[in-house]
C-alpha cells in the first residue's frame, strides 16, 4: 500500500533551481522535494509521498490522518522506518 504522510513544513530552500523543504513528522525531520507544491511555506502542512510534497492540507486534516495511521497500526511502522521517509 502507498501512503501519503502528513508533516509540517519547517524550512524552504532552493538548490540548483530545485525547491526543497524540511518537514517535521512526529518530531523527526526529513528533507523533501517541493516542486509539486511551490507555494508551500513554513508552517503549512503537506502530504508527502515518496519524498515529494503532493498536496497542502490543513492542520486538522493532518491530525485526522495521523489518527487513522495510528488506528490501522501503521504509525509505529512509519516512525520505525524514519518518520515518514519515503
Amino acid at each position: 500500500m502507498c501512503l501519503g504522510i502528513p508533516g509540517e513544513l519547517v524550512e524552504v530552500r532552493e538548490c540548483n533551481g530545485v525547491h526543497y523543504g524540511t518537514v517535521l513528522f512526529a518530531g523527526i525531520k526529513r528533507d523533501i522535494c517541493l516542486e509539486c507544491q511551490l507555494d508551500a511555506v513554513p508552517g503549512d502542512f503537506v502530504l508527502v509521498h515518496v519524498g515529494f510534497a503532493i498536496a497542502k492540507i490543513d492542520r486538522e486534516e493532518a491530525a485526522r490522518a495521523w489518527r487513522v495511521l495510528e488506528e490501522i497500526g501503521q504509525l509505529n511502522d512509519l516512525l520505525a522506518q524514519g518518520g515518514g521517509k519515503s
